[in-house]
């Protein structure tokens, strides 16, 4: 059903349809891999298991339902953590950070993906070395 307003310019009554109000915002949604590289876009290598050689690390996002924000990519390996702040730009939008690996920081490592609020949008685990 179409909402109607009544306008008055320069003395003259307008009938004037109301523009329709969204009653739902597009769902936020945000794939994730942990690779060696990006080519193409894309993460090449990706696993949830890697070597202490591997010297490198990026976290690859796609984030489809917002636009024109900040995403935050938060890089946790015990009590040592690293931030970066990335643009979104669109919808669907890619992107991605890159984190120096230590070899002798082995084990657990986490990343978590943030929206502009700090709610947790998508969390990545996977190891490095035995």
């Amino acid at each position: 059903m179409r909402n109607w307003k009544l306008l008055s310019a320069a003395g003259v009554l307008v009938l004037a349809a109301a523009a329709p109000q969204a009653t739902q915002q597009e769902a936020v949604s945000v794939e994730i891999a942990i690779g060696t590289n990006i080519t193409d876009r894309m993460p090449t290598d990706t696993g949830s298991a890697f070597p202490t050689t591997v010297g490198s690390l990026v976290c690859w996002t796609k984030v489809t339902g917002a636009a024109d924000t900040k995403i935050t990519h938060v890089w946790t390996h015990g009590p040592h953590s690293a931030t970066v702040e990335l643009n979104i730009g669109g919808s669907p939008w890619r992107t991605y950070s890159r984190r120096t690996i230590p070899a002798e920081w082995t084990g657990e490592w986490t990343v978590e993906v943030k929206d502009s609020a700090g709610t947790v949008l998508a969390t990545k685990k996977f190891t490095v070395g035995g």
